[in-house]
């Protein structure tokens, strides 16, 4: 019997309700300046790494107006170890200085505002709105991408903003902010990208991926 959409995302939502209640950002900050600046590192990079080079980052450079005086060869020197260290030095030291500028060191919560940081794309753009300031937005990463089109919560969506876009069509009177983390930690410890653990998995009596593996499994029987 085919799924209906709706009855998916209500069970699914629930069932991830039920198992991470609480569940939050991995990356650990303590103002919206240092979670700006994790979350622009963290991009093609783990959050376990992420988190292991921001305490003396955030030491050097406490505040924006530290980071936007500093040069990019220094920044450098603390973030070395993240993928693509010399990009993200440059734009942490453009993010930093237009952050001074432009918003006086106040991290803005208009998502438009926040792209026109250096580093600052729609995903990270709408992290922000959603962790800090709290709004309803959807921010779409690998893992949120692979895992929604995977259980059937979006359908042929070709790129995240085709996600985001369908996630958010379906998702009216749901904690969308909670979901968010919870679909990423799903995707990052279970629903994982090579090999889904499906077995140990809570959401397969609704999951279309589980449906489809477990017919294709019987007919190859």
């Amino acid at each position: 019997m085919k799924i209906k959409l709706a009855e998916r995302y209500k069970n699914v939502i629930a069932l991830l309700n039920d198992a991470n209640p609480t569940a939050e950002t991995e990356l650990q900050y303590r103002n919206p300046y240092e979670l700006l600046v994790a979350v622009i590192l963290s991009a093609q990079c783990t959050d376990k790494r992420i988190n292991a080079i921001t305490p003396q980052l955030f030491h050097r450079f406490p505040s924006a107006e530290d980071l936007a005086k500093a040069s990019e060869e220094e920044i450098l020197t603390y973030i070395k170890s993240v993928s693509y260290p010399n990009a993200k030095a440059r734009n942490l030291s453009r993010m930093a200085q237009r952050l001074v500028e432009v918003y006086h060191s106040q991290v803005p919560s208009d998502t438009l505002e926040l792209q026109t940081l250096a580093g600052v794309g729609r995903k990270t753009a709408n992290v922000i709105a959603s962790v800090i300031f709290k709004q309803a937005k959807m921010p779409v990463d690998t893992h949120v991408h692979r895992v929604s089109g995977r259980i059937g919560l979006t359908k042929d969506a070709k790129n995240v903003r085709q996600t985001e876009e369908q996630l958010m069509k379906n998702l009216k009177g749901y904690n969308i902010a909670l979901l968010h983390h919870q679909l990423i930690l799903h995707g990052r410890y279970i629903c994982k990208a090579r090999k889904p653990l499906c077995a140990e998995c809570t959401l397969k009596t609704w999951c279309s991926y589980y449906e489809m593996t477990i017919k294709n499994d019987k007919k190859a029987l």
